[in-house]
């Protein structure tokens, strides 16, 4: 490609066709246009005459030049001309070395940073010079070696940015062993001021003079997130004060289906001119511990990724201990110093065995509990098989007990002695045992034993071939302290201790916390730290590349100590990523601050281009259609000249487009689309669940609460996402894009108008649903009514509701999605109240329930007050208490479930019943 300034051409040796413009010229002068003949006899009659238009007998020079600029815009068109404004490479005269920073945050203008890569190779191969790449995050240790530039060129493609920092050190070296003097350097700068950058320009100055390349890209970055105070603090930061809109924090996460998704996008403000802000996301821990990532949008480097680890999540852990509630001195209590433990880091759960099973916790704790209900048992082993961690603790109890003494209990790691050993004891010891230190295979190994550790009594372990295998903690003498074994996909861990100081001083040192820790019981959300960590490999289970896209580790990459994890840098050995060890999670992230975005301030001497780029514009395209606009007006000018096209007719085509066109701009400009109504717009994009304002802030505000209580649980549970709930107003609002509306009565709420009781009963036609809540049944009596009651009343005397029945055992609403024989609210009460089944409906032969119809019931009457039972704050705590003691949280839950199973019925109708027609079906294929 040649050029000419700042215009080069793909073709210049088409450029030689202008040297034949000179002879067109002289053709055009020597052959003008045809004159125009008209016969006349009486040639008499035109002398002295004077004609007002004279004919030329030479081509008019506003034509020549006409043509000459449309033939030479074609030849050059053809050419290939190429403006670009940006300076062209300096040509030098020795071999040339390109240094790329390609840390994480040249990512940003990276595609800028190619296509400049790529020009200067091009001008280094025209003027035959070698070329040498250095990244500076490439891993290597070796100096670049100098090769073509052509072979540059076919490696561009694979240059790709790291997510991680230069090593300087090791950079230095590399420079070092860089053969060769009088280098021409260009530095292809990610802008910021790194960390030792004005030592490795010192070094590059001394091979040869230097200029750098930055893109100039704007760089939002994350910070460490924090959890703190229920909520998650994350850091947003910036290089440069630019605006920040549409800029938001999105957090992704699996659905219940496992499908990854965004659970949550929070938008992010700057103040003013700050370089740093932060955005709290408030989140129900259900949802916060699905969380795998945050993301800044619209950024593709990895520090505008923050994996998340056990540190962002807590768990959820079911303590039980048989002793009495009641126990006077909260130091003997069994739980008190596991609480003090747990509570910092974890959501504790209380409840009967059973019904905590149900909320399905990540860690179950047993103090000195021995036997459990037969029912209870059952369900503990198939929690953990099925992937559970639970967690005993010894005591006089377990002690005395005959559990897991003749044969191994299921829900015991070891088979145990008869009675058990302490100081002075049967089995006595002289004095207190100390622990020996953690063995290499054990989840523990790293962590320090204190000295002020010791043991004055314990439950003894049965010896038998397998029990070596399972020991994690010992004492000096070789007694087992801590045992675990597999069961399913689950383990069952053994204290032979107690959780209290009755047995040990275990419970009041820092390594009880630390063995909980090991043992994934909790995560502490605070930075990583070498001693922790010491005697562990981990795995990396997904790594982070320079563009923030998250993929599987190399096969090269190898295992990493847990020393090296918590204090090496980011490099090639430990990229930023997810690692793992026993059941617990890591995350090394890039974790920005604030000093690693401050730009780069490059000495006078250096010259620095690329900050505002400019690309190359074809020009190929725009000389050709110039041409095409002059042969066109040569066309209309030579008929003109010729009489074969007047004037006013060229005039009047000219006028007649230019009227055409502004007046087809004026109907453009007068169209006006009516504006959108936003609650509709909301509606139609996803499924909205809707409520009635009633006027009442308090009923208002608890329907809404309702609403996106169970939006959350349908989203947790079921293939439903529903959006954020709407309050409609029945007079103003279209009620048809709702598949279900709740309407709280209230005695206060004024009769809705004619039109919208018309609104209502077209609603209810088409297939809508209204869910009537009078929220009296804590007040009324079977057959009693209330002000809400008669209010009801009054309000549906103007609608088209069919005839009603309590609803029935077998209809479809009580087995959509749960199986339900109840269908409370925040109280129990009266019948529930739906539209009634056809009079001839019967049991089909083999079949539970009738062949009802295929619409869905337009109403749902009752009193039960599904709002208050369903109500969540926006960080997911329950904000009305229902039913009384241990059997309240089985009530909300069965009242979630008729809310399921409601909008599963609203959303599907009544398919379910459909099956009462496979015996006719059968019988027709048997046929």
């Amino acid at each position: 490609m040649a050029g000419l300034l700042p215009i080069s051409f793909a073709y210049p040796w088409l450029l030689l066709g202008l040297l034949a413009l000179p002879l067109l010229i002289w053709l055009l002068r020597a052959v003008p246009p045809a004159p125009v003949l008209q016969r006349f006899p009486a040639v008499g009659l035109l002398l002295g005459l004077k004609d007002d238009e004279a004919q030329s007998d030479r081509t008019p020079w506003w034509l020549l030049a006409l043509r000459i600029f449309a033939l030479a815009a074609v030849i050059v068109g053809f050419a290939g001309p190429v403006l670009d404004p940006q300076t062209p490479p300096a040509e030098g005269r020795g071999d040339l070395l390109v240094v790329m920073d390609s840390t994480w945050a040249s990512a940003a203008g990276w595609s800028r940073t190619r296509t400049t890569l790529e020009a200067e190779l091009e001008a280094a191969s025209r003027a035959g010079r070698r070329v040498a790449v250095l990244q500076l995050t490439d891993g290597t240790t070796e100096a670049p070696q100098f090769n073509t530039a052509e072979h540059w060129l076919a490696a561009v493609p694979s240059l790709v940015p790291h997510p991680y920092e230069v090593g300087v050190d090791q950079v230095l070296q590399r420079i070092e062993g860089i053969e060769g003097n009088e280098l021409d350097v260009f530095w292809m700068s990610d802008g910021r001021n790194w960390q030792g950058r004005e030592e490795v320009l010192a070094a590059l100055e001394e091979l040869g003079p230097v200029r750098v390349y930055e893109t100039g890209a704007p760089i939002f970055a994350l910070g460490p997130a924090e959890f703190q105070d229920r909520a998650i603090t994350v850091p947003v930061l910036r290089d440069v004060a630019v605006s920040a809109e549409g800029l938001s924090v999105a957090v992704i996460g699996p659905d219940p289906s496992g499908v990854e998704r965004v659970l949550l996008q929070t938008p992010v403000e700057f103040d003013g001119g700050s370089m740093e802000t932060e955005v709290v996301l408030e989140l129900p821990p259900e949802i916060r511990n699905r969380i795998t990532r945050l993301t800044l949008t619209g950024q593709n480097h990895a520090g505008a990724v923050w994996l998340s680890d056990d540190a962002l999540k807590r768990r959820e852990v079911a303590l039980f201990s048989a002793q009495s509630e009641q126990e006077a001195l909260a130091v003997l209590d069994p739980l008190h110093y596991l609480r003090q433990a747990l509570v910092p880091s974890t959501d504790l759960i209380d409840g009967a065995v059973a019904e905590t099973l149900l909320a399905n916790p990540d860690v179950v704790i047993f103090a000195d509990i021995a036997r459990l209900a037969d029912e209870d048992n059952a369900a503990l082993i198939e929690w953990v098989e099925k992937g559970g961690l639970l967690v005993r603790f010894a005591g006089p109890r377990l002690a005395a007990s005959d559990l897991s003494r003749a044969e191994e209990d299921p829900l015991m790691p070891v088979r145990l002695r008869a009675g058990g050993r302490t100081v002075g004891g049967a089995m006595s010891w002289g004095q207190p045992r100390e622990l020996a230190p953690f063995a290499a295979e054990s989840p523990f190994f790293g962590l320090e034993v204190p000295d002020d550790v010791a043991i004055t009594a314990q439950v003894i372990a049965e010896p038998d071939p397998t029990l070596s295998a399972r020991v994690l903690a010992s004492l000096k003498d070789g007694t087992p302290l801590v045992t675990r074994k597999e069961l399913g996909n689950g383990h069952v861990v053994l204290f032979h201790v107690t959780a209290s100081a009755r047995w040990s001083t275990l419970p009041l040192s820092g390594l009880f916390v630390q063995m909980m820790e090991r043992l994934a019981i909790s995560s502490q959300g605070m930075p990583i730290e070498e001693q922790k960590l010491e005697g562990t490999v981990w795995t990396p289970k997904q790594v982070l590349d320079g563009f923030g896209q998250i993929g599987l580790p190399s096969a090269e990459l190898a295992g990493v100590k847990g020393e090296q994890l918590a204090e090496a840098p980011l490099s090639a050995e430990v990229p930023p990523g997810v690692y793992t060890s026993e059941d617990r999670q890591i995350a090394r992230n890039v974790g920005v601050d604030t000093e690693q975005l401050l730009p780069m301030d490059w000495p006078t001497r250096i010259p620095v281009d690329g900050v505002a780029v400019e690309r190359p514009q074809p020009l190929k395209g725009i000389l050709l259609a110039a041409a095409l606009v002059a042969l066109l007006a040569d066309a209309l000018a030579a008929l003109m000249l010729s009489g074969k096209l007047r004037r006013e007719v060229v005039h009047g085509a000219f006028a007649a487009a230019a009227v055409m066109l502004f007046a087809a701009e004026d109907a453009r400009a007068q169209e006006e689309l009516p504006p959108l109504d936003p609650k509709a717009y909301a509606a139609t994009r996803e499924v909205v669940m809707a409520y009635v304002e009633t006027g009442d802030t308090a009923v208002d505000e608890v329907s809404y609460a309702g609403l996106y209580g169970l939006g959350l649980v349908l989203n947790l549970r079921t293939s439903i996402e529903p959006a954020e709930p709407i309050a409609i107003d029945l007079e103003e609002d279209e009620l048809a894009f709702y598949p279900m509306i709740y309407w709280p009565i209230t005695p206060e709420q004024p009769l809705p108008t004619p039109a919208a009781y018309a609104k209502l009963n077209r609603y209810m036609q088409k297939g809508g649903l209204i869910l009537f809540d009078t929220r009296d049944a804590d007040r009324v009596s079977y057959r009693g009514t209330s002000e809400n009651a008669r209010k009801l009343q009054q309000l549906a005397r103007q609608l088209d509701i069919p005839p009603l029945e309590p609803v029935p055992d077998d209809h479809v609403l009580r087995r959509t999605f749960y199986l339900l024989s109840d269908l409370p609210g925040r109280y129990y009460g009266p019948d529930v109240w739906v539209e009634a089944a056809p009079a001839d409906a019967e049991r089909a032969e083999g079949m539970p329930f009738r062949n009802l119809n295929d619409g869905v019931t337009p109403v749902v009457i009752g009193g039960n007050d599904w709002a208050a039972a369903w109500a969540m704050t926006e960080n997911g705590n329950r904000m009305f208490t229902v039913g009384r003691g241990r059997g309240g949280e089985r009530q909300r839950e069965l009242a979630f479930r008729f809310g399921v199973n409601l909008m599963m019925h609203v959303l599907t109708g009544n398919y379910k019943s459909d099956q009462v027609h496979v015996p006719d079906l059968l019988e027709r294929l048997g046929q």
